[in-house]
Formats: C-alpha cells, sequence, structure tokens
C-alpha cells in the first residue's frame, strides 16, 4: 500500500502519517489501531489491551469522525424508514444508558450516517423526527467521546446533538442538549457558565405540563446542582438539587429522552455533589443502607459506587472503597475501567496498602495500574 492508501484506509492524513513514519510525531493508540485494522492486523499492545473496550473504541473513532464530517452532506444511498431508524437509535441509548460502549462504537458510524440521509431526504414532520433520532445518536457519540477522552470530538458532538435537535420541533429535546452541554464546563472548570447554561434551560421547560417536560425540569436542575458543589458553592447546590428532590417525587426512576431521572437518579446526584464539596460524612451518611435499584441504568449505578468509592477512602474505610469499587466493576465495568477517578482512588489504595491484598492487585490491573 502507499502512503496515500494507507492513510485513506485509516481515515487519517497523509502528513500524519508521514511524520509517525519519519519519527517526528508519537503515535497515539488511536491512531496505532486504525492503522493496524487498516493492515489487517492485530494491534500489538497486547492481547488483553486487543480486546479491550479502549481499543474498540479507539478502532471506531476515525469512522464516527468521518460519520459527523458528513452532518451537511449525506452520501447516496437508500433511506431507511422512520420505524426501522427509530429502533436503531432506541437500541443505541440503551447501550449508552448501560456502558455497553464497544457494541456501541461499532454500530454508531453506520447509524449517524443513515440518519444523516433521512434527515436531509425527508420533508415535513417525518424530517423532524429524523432530526430529533439524529439529536440522540450525537449524544451516543458524545458519551463515547467523554468517557474515552476524545474531548474535542466530545465538544463538537454537543454542538452537533444542538444543531439536530433545533431542527427537530421538539423543544423537550433542545432542552436535553442543554443538559448534554454542562459536561463541557465540568470538563473546562467553568462552572459559572455552566450554571448560566443550566438556568436558562430550566426557566423555559417551566410552562411545560408533559411528564417527560418535568424529568428534564428536574434532570436539568439535578445537574445543576453537582456543577454548583464542583464551583465550591454549596448553598447553590442544596438549592438546585431540593428542586430536583421536589420535582422527582412526581416523576418515577425511568429514560426520559435518553436522560435518566427520578427519586434514585437524584438521590446518587446527592452523593455525587456532597462528593465534590469533600463532604464525605454527607456521602456516607445519604448511602447508608441504600443501593440504587436495577431500574436505574448501570452507567449510574456504576457512577454511584465510584462516588461511594472515594468518600470511604478519605474516611480510612479501605477495604469498604475497594469493595464499593468491585461492585461498580461488575455493573458497568466498560464505564469503570475507563473512569478518572477509579484511577485514581485505585492507585491511592495501592500506594496506601505496604502489603496489597490479591483483590486490590487484580482490580488494579485490570484497571491498568501498577503498584
Amino acid at each position: 500500500m502507499t502512503q496515500a492508501q494507507l492513510a485513506e484506509a485509516a481515515a487519517i492524513s497523509v502528513s500524519l502519517l508521514r511524520k509517525i513514519e519519519q519519527g517526528y510525531r508519537p503515535v497515539t493508540p488511536g491512531v496505532w489501531s486504525s492503522i493496524t485494522r487498516a493492515l489487517g492486523l492485530q494491534a500489538a499492545t497486547g492481547a488483553d489491551e486487543a480486546r479491550s473496550a479502549g481499543s474498540r473504541v479507539r478502532a471506531a473513532i476515525p469512522h464516527i469522525r468521518r460519520a459527523l464530517d458528513c452532518y451537511d452532506l449525506p452520501d447516496d444511498g437508500p433511506i431507511a424508514s422512520l420505524a426501522d431508524l427509530s429502533a436503531a437509535t432506541e437500541k443505541a441509548t440503551a447501550r449508552r444508558l448501560a456502558a455497553h460502549y464497544t457494541s456501541l462504537a461499532d454500530t454508531l458510524p453506520d447509524l449517524i450516517t443513515e440518519l444523516t440521509r433521512a434527515a436531509h431526504g425527508y420533508t415535513g414532520r417525518d424530517q423532524e423526527t429524523a432530526f430529533g433520532l439524529l439529536a440522540l445518536a450525537y449524544r451516543a457519540a458524545d458519551a463515547i467521546s467523554d468517557k474515552f477522552g476524545y474531548s474535542d470530538l466530545s465538544a463538537r458532538t454537543i454542538e452537533l446533538m444542538r444543531w439536530a435537535a433545533a431542527r427537530s420541533g421538539d423543544s423537550v429535546l433542545a432542552e436535553v442538549a442543554a443538559y448534554v452541554r454542562a459536561e463541557t464546563f465540568f470538563s473546562n472548570q467553568l462552572p459559572a457558565a455552566g450554571l448560566r447554561a443550566l438556568d436558562a434551560a430550566s426557566g423555559s421547560l417551566a410552562a411545560e405540563g408533559s411528564r417527560e417536560a418535568l424529568a428534564i425540569y428536574g434532570s436539568l436542575h439535578m445537574r445543576a446542582g453537582v456543577l454548583a458543589a464542583c464551583a465550591g458553592l454549596p448553598e447553590a447546590a442544596a438549592s438546585h438539587l431540593a428542586e430536583g428532590r421536589n420535582v422527582s417525587r412526581h416523576v418515577p426512576d425511568a429514560a426520559y429522552r435518553g436522560t435518566a431521572f427520578g427519586p434514585s437518579s437524584m438521590r446518587i446526584h446527592e452523593v455525587a455533589a456532597a462528593a465534590e464539596l469533600g463532604d464525605c460524612k454527607a456521602v456516607l451518611r445519604k448511602a447508608a443502607g441504600w443501593q440504587p435499584p436495577p431500574t436505574v441504568p448501570a452507567e449510574r449505578r456504576s457512577h454511584y459506587f465510584i462516588e461511594l468509592a472515594r468518600a470511604q477512602l478519605w474516611a480510612g474505610h479501605r477495604s469498604d472503597a475497594l469493595a464499593s469499587l468491585c461492585v461498580a466493576r461488575r455493573i458497568a465495568p466498560q464505564h469503570t475501567r475507563h473512569n478518572p477517578r477509579v484511577r485514581e482512588t485505585t492507585r491511592t489504595l495501592t500506594s496506601l496498602e505496604r502489603h496489597p491484598s490479591d483483590t486490590l492487585l487484580e482490580f488494579a490491573r485490570w484497571a491498568g495500574i501498577g503498584k
């Protein structure tokens, strides 16, 4: 293969490939995975890494990028029925909520491509429906990008989600996009801007009367509570969480427009807010005798135990912290293994133990952390 042929097959630029071959640029795991797949080879990063979620997701990222690049330039091809596209999008959303990132990454490029064709091929209300489905597919792409450290791609998919939601004729979905956008302010450490965005979105939902609108309104305050805690604003955090808690009394645990909300989700976010404020006693008090029920998506349930492990470590309960990490792993292994706070907590546990247990050593190896 020529350099141009290999670069095209691996979805990278010829310039980048040339610099890698000449030693001027390091090869990232994602690019390495794309190159080896284009050559029909197994990535030489060890059998475990080749089987890992990270390896498969990184291999899919170039294909997701290409699908996103054509957001306004759909390729030629058949336009699937809205029923089939809706079913496929529901499956992608379910995989996201369950933290099944590998199967999601495998199928997402084709789904986004098909939805792009539909959004530009249909007219009238059918077109609005297609744009709504496309917005949810973009959200799934953002989840993968965010969880696996592609912050630039995450920011881009969020903007595309907002773009598609604005064309869906669905005001509630547009506010879901605001909920998702708030994660940008977490990663960029701009909590004040994030709170302004969430306040504006929740205000526009106040007049809506549907259960879904109420759930999204509550979820916006739920997320604002954690964001305020990140900003070190305990009073604002308490106010937002109280509003979300009041709403959750009227909304059962479920996923609304792909966003989990209800009493259990509120309690999980209260634990997360307390952890952000560094109040381990509050975390342990709120978590005492309670676990999120199976009706809560696996990704969120695992997040609860990840936050609980942090507080247990701060309180000096090391064995409990490890047990919580193991529970998170059983619930959502892909989410847990690639969560930066899991790695942080595990590193601290291993550094504090002069003679780490076999369980801790095995967990650390699984999480990709050495003693």
